[in-house]
């Protein structure tokens, strides 16, 4: 099995009714931003998805995804921190 595994999980909020998502792998992080994905599908978004893919397809090291994806989140908006 490869090793997509966050590090550190990922908590987003899925929906408008602000429901929390818990993203623990590249391969959750990719069908998100494939099939979940609440917002425009910007440039962050786009490499968020190639980040997600290089690491599933086990070209990549997971933490460029994982980076990637919360970037594009924060623009999203949907990215929770769960320290703020």
């Amino acid at each position: 099995m490869e090793n997509n595994r966050f590090e550190n999980p990922i908590t987003v909020r899925a929906d408008a009714t602000g429901t929390l998502l818990t993203l623990r792998t590249a391969r959750e992080a990719s069908d998100f931003l494939l099939n979940r994905w609440p917002g425009k599908r910007s440039d962050k978004h786009r490499a968020a998805l190639q980040a997600c893919s290089d690491v599933n397809l086990g070209n990549k090291p997971v933490i460029g995804a994982r980076r990637a994806f919360v970037a594009a989140a924060r623009e999203a908006g949907i990215f929770f921190d769960e320290k703020v």
